[in-house]
């Protein structure tokens, strides 16, 4: 393990100098690797492992023709390394569990039945071991239980395997009935394409990750986007331009500032009254919010935000219900300008060629 100080606190990360792939090649030397579910993180991870040299296999059932007919368009062929699920854990050693929280209760059942001795169950999120009692996912004695949760989406688990980037993972270990559990976690971590490995448990990564899913990744963001972008309609700003102000220079410009070397260094490459401005209102947003960040903690840490997700996702009809909620935010006014203006922005070639200046990391746009 590497030891890598995160702003004064040390702690130790696996990279791919300490694991490479060969070494991950030789701890799944043999095995089997059956992805279930081809929806959000299925396809990625397949993908990747496939890419890498790995053996793969879907699980997927035929009835959810959409995942279906995605897998098979993406070269998996029925019989030969696309299954329905009972058929492929009883050919997979290790099973990757990537089906929706919701639908893994479902079809644990099925899973449980099909498991080996010595197979290895992977999660890459830790909600149905965490919340068991509620989940029913109790793995039996004889499995290992390992966990590679990537912090990035399917689509961008893909696309930054493909540059060469990787998404950073957390990784964990809940039963290790073979002796070689977190060997086997660490091969699939880096077979998926991860930049760099850090330790966490699944209760940890629960928590984590359904906090940052309903805060600052996404319900915080949506929210503070709405609440901008109103405030400048009623006041008599154009939808585009509260829209550019609200999203698209963030998105294209501000947040790519931040990645490349922190929030300080975009604060310090913006003009002087934005700087100021952004140094004065942040404690403000800061203690605006943080009462609400201790409510959705203490929600997600006594699982009723996990109840809510069983009860309402397992409910007959919800797929017509998040539907209807979906459609209404794309319909919005403010969603609308934001077609608009996607619409309207050069291709990334094209505006490099017509501008001929490079931007943050010598990209050009």
């Amino acid at each position: 393990m590497a030891i890598i100080d995160f702003g004064g606190v040390k702690e130790k990360v696996i990279t791919r100098k300490e694991f490479p792939l060969s070494k991950a090649h030789k701890v799944l030397k043999g095995e089997t690797i059956a992805i279930l579910g081809y929806g959000v993180q299925g396809p990625a991870q397949a993908l990747n492992l496939k890419d890498n040299g790995f053996k793969v296999i879907i699980g997927q059932a035929p009835e959810f023709k959409r995942d279906w007919d995605r897998a098979k368009a993406d070269g998996w062929v029925p019989g030969k390394t696309l299954f329905d699920i009972p058929t492929a854990v009883k050919k997979g050693t290790v099973i990757q569990m990537l089906v929706s929280d919701a639908a893994q209760r479902a079809v644990w059942p099925i899973v449980k039945k099909n498991l080996k001795k010595g197979d290895a169950l992977y999660f890459s999120h830790g909600f149905s071991i965490t919340y068991k009692d509620k989940s029913g996912v109790v793995p039996p004695k004889w499995v290992d239980v390992i966990m590679v949760a990537p912090k990035g989406s399917g689509t961008s688990v893909r696309r930054n395997f493909l540059s060469g980037v990787g998404i950073n993972s957390s990784f964990a270990v809940a039963q290790d009935a073979t002796g070689n559990a977190k060997n086997r976690c660490l091969a699939l971590g880096i077979g998926i394409g991860s930049g760099y490995l850090f330790p966490t448990t699944f209760p940890h990564e629960t928590n984590s990750d359904l906090t940052g899913e309903r805060g600052v990744l996404m319900g915080c963001l949506a929210g503070t986007m709405e609440a901008q972008y109103e405030t400048l309609r009623k006041h008599g700003h154009t939808p585009s331009e509260a829209f550019n102000e609200t999203v698209e220079e963030l998105t294209q410009s501000l947040i790519r500032l931040v990645d490349e070397n922190g929030m300080d260094w975009m604060f310090s490459n913006c003009s002087a009254t934005a700087q100021r401005g952004a140094l004065d209102w942040s404690p403000k947003f800061k203690k605006a919010v943080l009462p609400v960040f201790n409510e959705l903690y203490k929600r997600v840490s006594t699982g009723k935000e996990a109840e809510r997700v069983i009860k309402v996702c397992g409910a007959k009809g919800y797929q017509e219900r998040v539907a209807k909620e979906l459609g209404a935010i794309r319909d919005s006014e403010m969603w609308r300008a934001g077609a608009a203006v996607r619409a309207l922005r050069p291709h990334e070639k094209a505006k490099a060629i017509t501008a001929g200046t490079k931007g943050v990391g010598g990209r050009k746009y």
